[in-house]
């Protein structure tokens, strides 16, 4: 008998004929989920991460709070099935997203109606477009979001970005050719062939490895290289404007990967935004000292707008 307060399995969905790796998380109170409708929380991490790189922190939250949660790993990352292996493609993360918010709303003891998408970097511009995209949402969480593709390049300055085109072309050129992909590191130190090369980004993701239980080693952590002649392209603030369901959009003040006054002008244009700016970067918020007070303004907008007993 486990003494933890809720329960969970490892469960798995089809997008697009593939396989993605699904754990619920259930409340113990309740573990066959059919005296009451619960609310669900969809979560799905940001670029080139793995549900396993703190988004079970957060859900453990969730689910002590009494919502039944789904973290799940994108086509090619972590445990889920898919090749070529660390291909990020923003059409490709958008429908598994889709796939998972189908598989979250049949879930025994789930309330269809009462679906929140949690999303944080990448994944954050991934709710937004969902949301502003007309998909069927109660609520979205956009943690540090993605919004601006032309922002995200200006962030990252001429010499980064050059860099990334030589690998970037040559595994375009890869994939025409169908060979296997070129890659780069998804992060890297500054003046080293990356993706995300500010200040912050290495030991950014060294602290949540560490606050993960994960070591070098344990999940891949580069990409191939044809996303950096996309991620430009990429806008989610061009649907803000359409997100007409409660949003809680969090800032990092001194984000150098999605800089603050864009996320603050795309969480203008939503009908129900709630806004939360903390005095940190753009990895700071997963772990201590913010990370207890971010998932506690979470929880609060929760509360409002999606409680459990609604």
């Amino acid at each position: 008998m486990s003494d933890l307060p809720f329960t969970t399995s490892e469960q798995t969905f089809r997008s697009d004929g593939t396989m993605c790796a699904a754990r619920v998380y259930r409340p113990a109170a309740d573990p066959s989920a059919t005296e009451i409708l619960r609310p669900v929380i969809v979560m799905g991490h940001g670029f080139g991460g793995v549900r396993a790189l703190r988004l079970y922190a957060y859900a453990e939250r969730f689910v002590a709070a009494g919502y039944l949660v789904v973290v799940f790993d994108y086509r090619g990352f972590g445990e889920s099935e898919g090749s070529p292996r660390q291909l990020l493609d923003v059409g490709m993360q958008l429908q598994d997203w889709r796939s998972a918010l189908s598989f979250a709303r049949v879930l025994p003891g789930a309330d269809p109606e009462r679906l929140i998408a949690w999303g944080t970097s990448f994944g954050g511009g991934h709710v937004i477009t969902l949301a502003g995209r007309s998909e069927r949402l109660a609520a979205i969480i956009a943690q540090v979001p993605h919004v601006s593709g032309p922002a995200a390049v200006r962030a990252t300055g001429f010499g980064p970005v050059t860099r990334l085109v030589r690998p970037a072309v040559r595994d375009q050129v890869a994939a025409l050719r169908r060979r296997p992909p070129v890659y780069v590191e998804a992060v890297g130190a500054p003046g080293t062939t990356a993706v995300m090369t500010t200040p912050d980004a290495v030991p950014g993701l060294a602290r949540q490895m560490d606050a993960s239980g994960l070591v070098e080693g344990d999940y891949p952590t580069y990409v191939a290289a044809r996303v950096a002649l996309k991620v430009g392209l990429y806008s989610p603030a061009r649907h803000a404007s359409r997100v007409s369901c409660p949003a809680l959009v969090q800032i990092a003040a001194h984000d150098a990967v999605t800089p603050r006054r864009v996320a603050e002008r795309a969480a203008a244009k939503m009908s129900q935004s709630t806004v939360h700016v903390y005095d940190c970067g753009h990895f700071d918020p997963y772990v201590e000292p913010h990370f207890d007070q971010v998932v506690s303004d979470q929880l609060a907008f929760l509360r409002a707008h999606v409680p459990v007993s609604g």
